[in-house]
C-alpha cells in the first residue's frame, strides 16, 4: 500500500524561512578536490586483486581455495566432508547448474547423513528451520571486495538470506569475474542498477568471513552469532 505524503511543501517552506533563503528544488552534487576512494588498488589487475584477498583471508579467519569450474565440484565435496557432512541448505539458483555442480548435490550427496535442502519461497517458513538445522550453507557471491575479503550476497524469493548465517558452517562460491578492489567499486555497481532501472535486492549483504564479536572485554571470539568457519571458493572462470 502507497503512503501519502501531507503538508511536505509547507514543511519545507518553513524549513528554508527558518534558514534564511529560498527553497532549493534541485540539488549539484559536490565536486571534490581529491578522491582518495578512487585510487586504492586502481590499477591492480585481477590477478593482482586475488593476491589481496588471499591475504585479507589469512586475517578474517577465512580459508580461500582456488580452483578451476572443472575442479570445482571436486574440492566442494572435499570441503564438505571436512566440515563433517549435511544437512546441507543452498540457493536455488541456475549458476549451480552451470558450474557443474548439480550432479553432486542432487545426485552424489543426499542421503540420510548428507541431506541437501534446495531453498523453496513456496514452503515459508520451513526454509529457515531447514536453515536452522545444517551444517553447511552454499551460496555465491555477486560482488567480492579484494580489500575487505567481503562477499556481497543478493537476497531474493529462491535466495533465502538465513543460509549464510544460520547453518554452522558456510562456504561461499566467488567466482573470479566477481573481484572489484574495494567498497567504492561495489557501491557504484548497486547505483548503476538503480540508475538503470534495474530491479534491486530486498536485501544485499556483505559478509567479510565468519562471525566476530569483541564486544565484552576486547576478547575476539568467532562465531557467536552466525557461522563459526567460513571457506570462500574462488573460481577461475575468466
Amino acid at each position: 500500500m502507497k503512503g501519502t505524503i501531507q503538508n511536505r511543501d509547507a514543511f519545507l517552506d518553513q524549513i528554508a524561512n527558518q534558514l534564511g533563503r529560498e527553497r532549493k528544488t534541485t540539488l549539484t552534487p559536490p565536486m571534490w578536490k581529491h578522491n582518495p576512494q578512487e585510487e586504492v588498488l586502481k590499477d591492480a589487475t585481477v590477478d593482482e586483486l586475488v593476491e589481496v584477498l588471499k591475504l585479507q583471508c589469512t586475517k578474517i579467519h577465512t580459508e580461500l581455495i582456488m580452483t578451476s569450474k572443472s575442479k570445482l565440484s571436486e574440492d566442494l565435496e572435499k570441503k564438505i566432508k571436512e566440515f563433517g557432512n549435511g544437512p546441507i541448505v543452498t540457493w536455488k539458483d541456475e549458476r549451480f547448474e552451470q558450474f557443474g555442480l548439480q550432479p553432486l548435490l542432487t545426485e552424489k550427496l543426499p542421503s540420510e547423513q548428507e541431506d541437501v535442502f534446495e531453498w523453496n519461497p513456496d514452503l515459508g517458513k520451513e526454509n529457515i528451520t531447514k536453515a536452522e538445522q545444517a551444517n553447511i550453507g552454499i551460496t555465491i557471491s555477486e560482488i567480492t571486495l579484494a580489500e575487505s575479503g567481503t562477499v556481497v550476497l543478493y537476497s531474493g524469493p529462491n535466495r533465502g538470506r538465513t543460509i549464510s548465517f544460520l547453518p554452522a558452517h558456510s562456504i561461499v562460491i566467488v567466482p573470479k569475474s566477481t573481484i572489484v578492489p574495494r567498497m567504492t567499486q561495489a557501491a557504484k555497481l548497486l547505483r548503476e542498477k538503480v540508475k538503470n532501472g534495474e530491479q534491486v535486492p530486498s536485501a544485499i549483504n556483505f559478509i567479510t568471513g565468519p562471525s566476530n564479536s569483541a564486544d565484552i572485554e576486547m576478547n575476539l571470539v568467532v562465531g557467536v552469532h552466525g557461522p563459526v568457519k567460513a571457506t570462500y571458493i574462488l573460481v577461475e572462470d575468466l
